[in-house]
């Protein structure tokens, strides 16, 4: 296995052979003896293995994440040839510091891994870099993404504490016993008593044509099972049906086939997937990362002598917004309170509720309903900050593509999008011709319009994640006799993240560093608003809570 130093441009300085077995001890030394950065082809197939071994590193370049979002960049204006390298656009399995690079020296099905491919393809990252209209903001967000990598991969090695005891309990509170085979007894009485309100002992409950033709049947002419069209009509089958397909929810979604699954060693320890979704928003490969219901937040459980510190940002997308188009009027608004009451006080609105309604619905492009009657309200109130989605808005309905503040770039419009508006424009056009454009050109509106928001607010969580990752590592390790040993070599003395959820992240730390990672957390949240946003007067309130467990008040 090769190991190679490179210099300040990319180029190999030396190369030494390391055997495999010894890797880890080889990179446990350089991390200790000077400041480097890791350059390699995919993190997860190099992290995951390296912290198993106990081993953390403080900083990496991963060439796959950079390469994806450069190749797509409108500031890269010059790629130097990435854009040809499409082996770099596999999926996942510029400073004058040393990087450092290794490979296995073979290729695998993800990115090249031989050393001179992958340094070649550091050199066209580095110049592409260098070239680009904005080589400074697009060089910070391949740091952040490069971090969000390396944290990915340790959320997932130390794992968020789960108790199972406590998640048992609660399922056999909400669904009753459990039955081999069968459903269990509380979900088996709520379809007993939906079957005999419908008068049919036989319908199938989990088929939605057979449920809604029973549904009609018997009186009930509903177009879905949705609760909210349900709970619009006076039936007796309305409450039971509600009921049975809550409990089905939970029962399917995290019951205990889900949690024999997903939890082992008393951790629940989902993949993530960084930049998996388009606009730079994580992902999950699988066991709902993304989303714990609030009943089961009560199995996430901090080990003995640990304890959790829960953090989630209010209005994070809103302040984000203001911050990105200087609106002073919506920073105000926001300044040291919940920003949809400023709101209020701004009197573009008369309540909080129209407040949040009118602000999701600028965000996501809402254009009738209540939502758009409120929208232009927000206009007149805050014109910076409607102007900036408005007109990321027009560019993508007539086509065009944004960016968020890093440089992340909304995709190409599509082949169909292209082809609805070229039939539109034809001279023999019809009117159902036209309507389809103009539906086309709105949806990808409301798209562009979102992108650049959720984008940046994505780029906001990385910028606080990596500063809290460095302040996390800062603290001291407890007594061995304190570990905590499941969540693995690298983490079971130290403070350290254990969940993120695109506004919310947890951390499980000793009890005696509870107050000094609050305090972290608040501190990195801060930075992440300066780092991007520099002097705007914006900032990003935490709900900050220390406990046992994750519940939410």
């Amino acid at each position: 296995m090769a190991l190679s130093e490179l210099d300040a441009d990319g180029s190999v300085v030396r190369t030494v052979t390391v055997a495999r077995d010894d890797l880890p001890a080889a990179i446990r030394d350089r991390e200790t003896g000077g400041d480097v950065r890791w350059v390699w082809s995919d993190t997860p197939s190099w992290y995951g293995p390296l912290l198993a071994s106990g081993v953390r590193v403080a900083r990496a370049w991963d060439l796959r994440l950079v390469h994806a979002f450069l190749r797509d960049a409108e500031a890269v204006v010059d790629d130097h040839g990435l854009r040809a390298h499409t082996e770099w656009d596999a999926t996942a399995a510029a400073s004058d510091d040393t990087d450092t690079l290794f490979s296995l020296g073979a290729a695998s099905t993800g990115p090249p891994d031989d050393v001179e491919a992958a340094a070649a393809e550091y050199r066209r990252q580095r110049a592409a870099l260098a070239a680009a209209r904005t080589p400074g903001a697009l060089r910070l967000l391949a740091v952040a993404e490069s971090a969000g990598a390396l944290i990915a991969c340790e959320l997932h090695a130390a794992g968020l504490p789960w108790s199972v005891e406590a998640h048992e309990r609660m399922l056999e509170e909400q669904l009753g016993t459990r039955v081999a085979g069968g459903l269990p007894t509380l979900v088996e009485r709520a379809a007993t008593a939906v079957r005999d309100a419908l008068g049919d002992p036989s319908v199938s409950l989990d088929s939605q044509p057979r449920l809604l033709r029973a549904l009609h049947r018997a009186g009930l002419l509903v177009e879905s099972t949705n609760r909210w069209e349900l709970a619009e009509h006076d039936h007796p089958v309305v409450a039971p049906l509600i009921a049975y397909k809550k409990l089905m929810r939970l029962h399917t979604a995290n019951g205990w086939a889900w949690m024999a699954e997903w939890i082992r060693d008393s951790r629940f320890r989902p993949v993530y997937v960084p930049a998996g979704v388009v606009t730079g928003r994580w992902a999950s490969s699988g066991g709902g990362a993304l989303q714990i219901p609030r009943q089961l937040r009560t199995a996430v459980r901090a080990d003995p002598g640990w304890t959790l510190v829960t953090a989630d940002v209010a209005q994070l997308e809103p302040r984000v917004l203001a911050a990105m188009a200087r609106d002073t009027a919506l920073a105000e608004a926001a300044s040291g309170r919940d920003l949809y009451a400023g709101i209020v006080d701004a009197g573009a609105v008369g309540t909080r509720a129209h407040a949040k309604m009118a602000m999701l619905g600028a965000m996501y492009g809402a254009t009738s309903g209540e939502s758009g009657r409120l929208v232009p309200r927000l206009r007149r109130t805050f014109p910076r900050a409607m102007a900036l989605v408005d007109d990321a808005a027009r560019v993508g309905e007539e086509g065009g593509r944004v960016h968020t503040w890093l440089g992340r770039t909304s995709p190409p419009a599509g082949e169909l999008w292209r082809a609805v508006q070229s039939r539109a424009s034809d001279a023999e056009a019809s009117g159902v011709d036209e309507t389809r454009a103009r539906r086309a050109a709105r949806d990808r509106g409301r798209f562009t319009r979102n992108f650049v928001v959720q984008g940046t607010a994505a780029e906001w969580a990385l910028a606080w994640l990596a500063d809290l990752r460095t302040r996390l590592s800062a603290l001291e390790p407890v007594d061995a006799t304190r570990a905590a040993p499941a969540s693995g070599p690298a983490f079971a003395r130290m403070p350290h993240l254990a969940f993120f959820l695109h506004d919310e992240i947890v951390v499980h730390t000793p009890v005696e560093h509870a107050d000094a990672v609050a305090d972290a957390v608040r501190e990195s949240a801060a930075s992440a608003g300066r780092l991007l946003f520099g002097t705007f007067p914006i900032d990003f309130p935490l709900d900050l809570r220390i406990g046992e467990t994750a519940e939410k008040g």
